[in-house]
């Protein structure tokens, strides 16, 4: 292809540069035979490469031609009217929409002399376009934000060769096969960049260890978001014209009906990531308002082998897990709200079992975690294999260890305590908020008191906080009222040191993973007592908190007397 005979010529904006000293004229022709071999605006060419300050242009163009100046940093991105101008435009003349007034668009822009990119606004919108200077780099950076999210760069996102990646659809119920659809060899489905752009969106989740990933569609936008250490965060908004596509993708390799839209439906990708490590995502897609939602959780085995002492229990709470896990019979129940980490605490304990010694078999919905040595079954309701039937089966098989993913109805309950009772240790995990109203949901569901007080030994309620940042957590200075009144006693003030989040690079907005808060609660005589009296869960945790059982609260002012969250963090987990 033949070379341009010449440069193209500098425009106003730049002669304005050069006359007003920010840019030699000799400097400028030779950026400007750059800025074109790249094919990128001479401006961006030389903020990119720092020629020039970019906030002082922006400051000395708005004094110049009497322009209004505006920080991008001071809106929402994702709130910006994106649709109303294609992206070929955008990324040629270097310009975002800001918002939309009647027939008028105002437009973020650098270069106050671009009367180019004004003609093809208003041809390609039919609107009126009015000026805003904004700082080039800025302006860069948002363009990036907004559009680059499709970005199918995915090298060095982990220590994997990309070669190895294997993405298969993983679904358990084999049965059922002919309801899926297969992943076609070619289509519009398979087309290269959606490929790479999901690939890249999968990784990435992995890399910045998150739990979840939701695809959510929205009437003039789309969102793709990763909750982190509880926490959702957005990461990318992609174009809406590829929505459909992204999602139909997501479904052909979870093996769900791509033709079906206005139900729900349910999947699962296997990702090789080498010959040593795979990752589960377990897919759900719901039909909203204007599309499908998809939310896929991501389930790392090696998450349940973090090993007991990582799980944030202290000595006095992890002697009580050790202690009742290593009983022949009776039922240990993990409770807490979804997402408070109960899954974890059960396979820890499960590993901690293991041993070619023991028949360990559990009954989930679905299995999460696959374990070498543990039987695990995947319920199927629709083929009746409820919960019920698997623990029926289960007690035919001579186990030593049973675990229920949650004990939902009476059935599943009568047959786990008969389980407990019978010489079986038995774990589960209930819906309660905290540890005494466990024993009262149990007989709210219609299990008898004097069955309760000989199945179960211990019951762990649990939350999960937010670690601060070790390397940018920093001192807070607190009112003593405050501390008072938050639970701290008067004595121990003179002492006590609290941190709060700063943020840094290392980490998220100054946390950085998670650790348990736990009330562990075993049944003491008097416990038994009030049990089988029929208290109330307000008279069990009076009696309890007699006992010295520490609740929830008191857990987390432990955490925070340690330094290792902060009180903003414990009263967003303990809050009544």
């Amino acid at each position: 292809m033949a070379s341009p005979s010449k440069n193209a010529p500098l425009s106003d904006f730049i002669q304005y540069l050069i006359q007003d000293g920010l840019l030699s004229e000799s400097d400028a022709e030779t950026y400007n035979a750059q800025a074109q071999k790249k094919r990128t605006p001479l401006l961006s060419y030389l903020v990119i490469n720092n020629f020039i300050d970019s906030h002082q242009v922006a400051i000395k163009a708005s004094q110049e031609y009497n322009l209004p100046f505006f920080d991008l940093e001071a809106i929402e991105l994702q709130s910006l009217p994106i649709q109303l101008m294609n992206e070929k435009l955008i990324r040629k003349h270097h310009i975002l929409p800001l918002l939309k007034r009647g027939e008028t668009l105002f437009i973020a822009i650098s270069d106050p002399t671009n009367f180019q990119a004004l003609e093809d606004i208003k041809f390609q919108s039919q609107l009126h376009p009015e000026t805003i200077l904004v700082d080039e780099k800025k302006l860069l950076n948002a363009i990036e934000a907004l559009l680059d999210a499709a970005d199918t760069s995915i090298s060095n996102l982990l220590d994997v060769e990309l070669e190895h990646l294997d993405i298969n659809s993983s679904n358990s119920n084999d049965d059922d096969d002919e309801d899926f659809i297969k992943t076609p060899g070619n289509g519009e489905i398979d087309d290269a960049p959606v490929v790479r752009f999901v690939n890249k969106i999968l990784l990435d989740a992995i890399k910045k260890g998150a739990s979840d990933i939701h695809m959510e569609p929205y009437e003039k936008y789309f969102r793709i978001r990763y909750r982190s250490d509880g926490i959702l965060y957005q990461v990318a908004s992609p174009p809406t014209n590829i929505a459909t596509r992204i999602i139909s993708r997501i479904k052909v390799m979870a093996k769900m009906d791509i033709a079906e839209r206005r139900v729900p439906q349910d999947g699962r990708i296997k990702m090789t990531l080498s010959q040593n490590r795979a990752i589960d995502f377990r897919v759900n897609s719901c039909p909203t308002l204007f599309g499908e939602k998809i939310v896929l959780r991501i389930l790392d085995p090696s998450s349940a082998q973090i090993g007991i002492e990582k799980l944030g229990f202290e000595p006095e709470q992890e002697k009580l897990f050790q202690l009742a896990i290593n009983k022949p019979y009776g039922m240990v129940l993990v409770t807490g709200p979804t997402g408070s980490g109960k899954t974890v605490t059960l396979y820890t304990g499960l590993n901690i079992l293991n041993s070619v010694e023991r028949n360990i078999s559990t009954a989930e919905d679905p299995v999460e975690i696959t374990v070498e040595g543990i039987n695990q079954v995947n319920m199927n309701v629709k083929a009746g294999l409820t919960f019920a039937n698997a623990l029926r089966a289960f007690l035919r098989q001579d186990p030593d260890v049973i675990m229920v993913g949650e004990i939902r109805d009476l059935e599943t309950a009568e047959i786990a305590v008969k389980a407990a009772q019978t010489g079986h240790l038995v774990l589960s995990t209930l819906h309660t908020n905290d540890a005494p109203q466990t024993l009262n949901r149990l007989m709210q569901m219609g299990i008898e008191p004097f069955n309760i007080v000989s199945a179960v030994i211990l019951i762990i309620a649990q939350r999960l906080a937010r670690r601060l940042c070790e390397h940018c957590k920093t001192t807070a200075s607190l009112p003593e009222s405050t501390l008072i009144a938050t639970g701290f006693k008067i004595e121990e003030l003179n002492t006590l040191k609290i941190y709060r989040p700063v943020g840094c690079e290392r980490c998220t907005n100054g946390y950085k993973g998670r650790i348990g808060i736990y009330q562990m609660m075993t049944l003491s005589d008097h416990m038994r007592a009030l049990i089988l009296e029929g208290g109330n869960a307000m008279q069990l945790a009076e009696l309890a908190k007699s006992e010295g059982i520490n609740d929830l609260r008191e857990s987390g002012l432990n955490k925070i007397r340690m330094g290792i969250t902060s009180l903003e963090e414990i009263d967003r987990i303990t809050k009544d």
